[in-house]
């Protein structure tokens, strides 16, 4: 696609997403929220999590309609709320992603408060967790099936899930964290040297914007041997669907160990 007026963008991002008569994000924010979704469209990433300031799901509807209108998105996205929270979700992927967590052994990191180390588990051992995903890739499928608007929304109930975990599986994480919810939001993550992934980009179609960061994620250091054969696949994934398209460019994948007092997720 041709290159777009950065500013043009900026002017539509303010707009749609202000809160209480407040100019909505800064322009740095504007652009890579832009990068994001246009990533999501791409297939580069399941989904975003909107989290920038108090626009509601409305609000973020709109915004991803004038993304479509300025002819940012090759195809139309779906606005999910789950617990309070808005995504910005290609439905297609999410399916996919859904069914291949459903029926290959996905691996997933316990931090609960109870445990004095994180220890690796599996999807049938995590409760109520499977059902929770067959419930959100089968409204999504009923969605595709049935198409309301060019930027459709919905909200699904989700008391008393695990959001932390589904949102890591959401947003394409290979490795998400699990706690039980019952012990709280709390975790045994503190002062535990933890590898962070972050994996950047650039844009070929927007100027004036630098890497914008697609993935970040971290898994405990004791673990990464486990995982590591995981973590591989994940990232050869990853590169294989970066080059199908064209609108990115000098995908970098890194990775450091830090330890910090506490972890919040």
């Amino acid at each position: 696609m041709s290159a777009l007026n950065p500013q043009a963008l900026v002017t539509v991002t303010q707009k749609t997403l202000s809160v209480r008569k407040r100019r909505g994000p800064p322009r740095a924010v504007c652009l890579h929220l832009a990068g994001e979704v246009r990533a999501v469209a791409r297939g580069l990433k399941p989904a975003v999590l909107y989290d920038y300031n108090a626009a509601g799901a409305d609000q973020v509807q709109r915004y991803v309609g004038e993304l479509q209108r300025l002819g940012l998105l090759p195809q139309a996205l779906h606005i999910l709320e789950l617990g309070g929270n808005i995504l910005i979700v290609n439905p297609g992927q999410v399916c996919q992603h859904m069914q291949q967590v459903l029926l290959n052994p996905m691996t997933f990191v316990d931090i609960s408060n109870f445990r004095s180390l994180p220890a690796l588990c599996q999807l049938n051992e995590l409760g109520d967790l499977k059902n929770h995903l067959t419930e959100i890739m089968t409204h999504l499928q009923s969605l595709q099936r049935n198409p309301l608007l060019p930027i459709s929304r919905s909200e699904l109930s989700s008391v008393g899930w695990n959001l932390c975990t589904i949102f890591g599986i959401l947003l394409g994480y290979p490795v998400p964290y699990f706690f039980h919810p019952t012990q709280g939001d709390s975790n045994c993550l503190a002062m535990i040297p933890l590898r962070v992934f972050t994996t950047r980009t650039s844009c070929c179609w927007l100027t004036g914007l630098g890497q914008i960061q697609l993935y970040s994620f971290s898994i405990p250091e004791s673990l990464y041997p486990a995982l590591k054969d995981k973590l591989d696949i994940w990232r050869q994934d990853l590169r294989a669907r970066f080059g199908a398209q064209g609108d990115f460019s000098d995908l970098i994948i890194s990775n450091e160990v830090v330890t910090m007092p506490s972890v919040v997720l």
